[in-house]
């Protein structure tokens, strides 16, 4: 695929997820920055359509990000929301946080009790340090696909081992599913490019990826696929500039 010139972006939402956003423009307390493209933010835009917490969206053009975005977050990274004028970024602080400020409603993507919580943080670290990692090492590192594959898969094993079906903690949706469901819905980038097969990882995670992207919360939050194409060409290319297409470049974790 050519490379794409950054002005090029698809400038906001299309498919299900334009929709999403023409239904929050109104005013509320909490104001949700957004990249429609971005995985990081899709975990929080999933967590606040199954919780229903009423917010507003925004969307930041990555390169040319508004002073009042700029203001709030130094980073000038999404996801970011501002919670009566406060800001906050991070996105799974966000997701615990959206917890917390708003208790009243539900479901609950954390478990209410506290073992579950904790072993909910553990597999959210193996999310983090492990899959994370590997599927941007193999997106981006084609002359170590093979071993950058493989790695994939056994990251991903080790989570499935662990999801009780057909969420990670069962019958309800949660935080750890979440957390990586932005990055199965993505995979046909790994399948058409660098030889990646669910099939190859094992059956339990066949079967979780399959109940995470036909999730309604995730498909809502998804853009049409032509969009994607010339923003992961990039990654394919090893040529993006997001903090996490450094980090594997230079070889740091990813921020």
């Amino acid at each position: 695929m050519p490379a794409i010139p950054d002005a090029q972006i698809y400038p906001h939402a299309t498919g299900d997820a334009a929709e999403v956003v023409k239904q929050h423009q109104e005013p509320q307390d909490l104001v949700f920055w957004s990249g429609w493209f971005c995985p990081f933010v899709q975990r929080v835009w999933i967590a606040l359509e199954e919780t229903g917490i009423p917010y507003q969206y925004k969307e930041v053009n990555p390169y040319k990000k508004e002073k009042h975005f700029l203001d709030i977050n130094p980073k000038g990274l999404v996801p970011a929301i501002e919670y009566h004028g406060k800001a906050l970024y991070e996105s799974l602080v966000l997701l615990e946080f959206l917890e917390e400020a708003y208790p009243s409603h539900t479901p609950k993507l954390l478990p209410a009790d506290p073992y579950d919580r904790a072993v909910a943080r553990i597999w959210l670290d193996h999310i983090t340090k492990n899959i994370l990692p590997a599927n941007h090492r193999l997106l981006q590192l084609p002359e170590k696909q093979d071993e950058n594959r493989e790695a994939l898969y056994e990251a991903q094993r080790k989570l499935a081992q662990k999801v009780k079906g057909p969420y990670f903690f069962g019958e309800d949706f949660g935080i750890v599913d979440a957390a990586i469901a932005p990055w199965v819905q993505r995979d046909w980038t790994l399948s058409e490019n660098r030889g990646y097969d669910r099939n190859a990882v094992s059956e339990a995670w066949v079967k979780y990826a399959r109940a995470l992207t036909e999730r309604p919360s995730v498909r809502r939050t998804l853009s049409l696929k032509e969009h994607y194409i010339p923003i992961y060409s990039r990654y394919l290319k090893n040529e993006a500039q997001s903090e996490a297409a450094k980090a594997i470049r230079e070889g740091r974790a990813i921020p």
